[in-house]
C-alpha cells in the first residue's frame, strides 16, 4: 500500500503569515555555517537554544550508556504514561547536518512523539562530523537499534515492533540503517553486511530526510537561498560528513542497487526545503521497488518545521504524522 498526500497549498499559494514570519526570522538569524568551524557552529547553535523544558511529561526518561562501535554511546529512553505493558519502539536520530544538535535539542520532539504515537522512543547521541566522519553516525544508530532489539524489554518496549526514525541528517541515517538491516538479513546480498545483529524493522520514518548530495534538483534550484536551509550550508554539511566522497550505501541510500525488502516507510517532506525533491524521489523509488510507503509533502513549510511546536502548522502536521506512524506500526 502506498499513500501519497499533497496538500492544497501548492506553489504560488499565499503563505501562512505565521509560517512566513518564522521562516523570515530563521533565514535572517541562522549562522552562515560554511564560514565557521564545526566547533564555532555548535557554540552558536547552543547559545541560541532555550533550555529544555522537559515537556510533555512522561512516565520515565532515562539516559543509558551502551557499547557503541566508537566506545561509550548514550541513548535517551522515553516512556509515555499509559497502561500498556509493552509498546512499539522508535529508535531516533536527530538532525543537525551531521555536525551539531544533540539529545537536548530534540528532547521536546522525542517526548511529543512518544506521547503522540504511544511508543517508547530511543534517541541516539551519535558521533558528530567532522571529528567522526561517516559512516560513524550510521554505525552508532545501527548499534543502538541492535541494543534496543536485545534490551528494550527492560524499558517497556516491544522488540518485535521496532522502527528507526530521524529528521534531516537523522533521516539519512535512518534510511541507511534500514538498508543495512535488510542486507544483513538477506542471504546472498551483494551489499555490505551489517556488523551487528539484524532485528526486523516494522517501519522507517524519514522526516525531511537528507537523502543525497545532488544539489541540482528542482527544490535546490528553487529554494536553495532565502529559505533558511541553504545550498551553501548543505554542501558544507556533506563536506564535513563525507570528506572522501559519497560512493557508499552507508552514506547515501540511493547508492543501493535496489530498495526492495526494506521496512515500510513514512516519508515526510517540506516544499520549501532544498532536499525536498530528493525525499520525494526516494519515496517514489521505495514505492517502485515494492515497499509500502506513506508519503506526505507539506507545501508552504520549510526544513526543520517539526521541531518548532509554537507554529500552529507544526502542531497540525504532528497530529497527522503521528497517525501515519501509528498506522504503519499497526496500532490503528
Amino acid at each position: 500500500m502506498t499513500i501519497r498526500d499533497y496538500p492544497t497549498t501548492g506553489p504560488g499559494a499565499v503563505p501562512d503569515p505565521e509560517v512566513a514570519a518564522m521562516l523570515s526570522a530563521l533565514d535572517a538569524g541562522f549562522p552562515d555555517v560554511a564560514a565557521l568551524s564545526a566547533a564555532e557552529v555548535r557554540a552558536v547553535i547552543r547559545s541560541r537554544r532555550a533550555a529544555p523544558q522537559r515537556l510533555p511529561d512522561l512516565a520515565s526518561v532515562r539516559d543509558v550508556v551502551i557499547d557503541g562501535p566508537g566506545g561509550a554511546l548514550t541513548v535517551r529512553v522515553y516512556r509515555p504514561h499509559d497502561d500498556e505493558v509493552s509498546r512499539p519502539v522508535i529508535v531516533f536520530a536527530h538532525g543537525g547536518g551531521f555536525v551539531f544538535c544533540d539529545l537536548d535539542s530534540h528532547d521536546e520532539f522525542c517526548r511529543s512523539m512518544a506521547v503522540g504515537v504511544g511508543a517508547v522512543v530511543v534517541a541516539v547521541d551519535y558521533r558528530l562530523a567532522p571529528e567522526h566522519p561517516g559512516p560513524a553516525a550510521h554505525d552508532d544508530l545501527l548499534a543502538a537499534v541492535g541494543w534496543a532489539a536485545e534490551h528494550i524489554g527492560d524499558h517497556g518496549g516491544d522488540p518485535a515492533r521496532l522502527a528507526v526514525a530521524g529528521d534531516s541528517a537523522g533521516g539519512n541515517l535512518a534510511a541507511t540503517v534500514a538498508l543495512a538491516l535488510r542486507d544483513a538479513r538477506t542471504e546472498g546480498s551483494g551489499e555490505r553486511r551489517s556488523p551487528v545483529a539484524a532485528p526486523p524493522l516494522t517501519a522507517q520514518i524519514l522526516l525531511y530526510p537528507v537523502i543525497d548530495d545532488d544539489f541540482d534538483t528542482e527544490s535546490y534550484r528553487r529554494f536553495g537561498t532565502g529559505h533558511y536551509n541553504t545550498t551553501r550550508a548543505m554542501r558544507w554539511y556533506w563536506q564535513q560528513y563525507a570528506p572522501l566522497g559519497t560512493d557508499d550505501v552507508r552514506l547515501v541510500p540511493t547508492r543501493a542497487d535496489t530498495l526492495a525488502g526494506v521496512a515500510p516507510a513514512v516519508v515526510v517532506t517540506a516544499e520549501l526545503d532544498p532536499p525536498c525533491s530528493a525525499g520525494d524521489a526516494y519515496a517514489a523509488r521505495l514505492e517502485a521497488d515494492g515497499v509500502p510507503v506513506r508519503h506526505r509533502r507539506y507545501d508552504g513549510l520549510f526544513h526543520g518545521f517539526l521541531t518548532i511546536p509554537s507554529l500552529a502548522a507544526t502542531r497540525s502536521a504532528r497530529t497527522e504524522i503521528w497517525a501515519m506512524i501509528r498506522a504503519t506500526l499497526g496500532l490503528d
